[in-house]
């Protein structure tokens, strides 16, 4: 399947500044925490998110050298 670029307008948050879009998200951070329905890493969790990405990096820098 062939993607098309539109030539129109930018739409939705492409068409907003980057502080707009940061106050959006800022307010959605600050919402999930007050409903306590923001996630919360464990150590365990923050730990393989950690090394999960390390060797994302480490695989991609390989490559590159080849």
């Amino acid at each position: 399947m062939l993607l098309q670029r539109s030539m129109g307008r930018a739409r939705g948050l492409a068409a907003m500044s980057p502080e707009r879009r940061r106050e959006i998200a800022s307010k959605g951070g600050r919402e999930s925490q007050a409903r306590g329905t923001a996630h919360q890493w464990t150590p365990q969790e923050a730990s393989a998110a950690g090394k999960k990405g390390s060797a994302r990096y480490a695989r991609r820098r390989a490559e590159e050298q080849r």
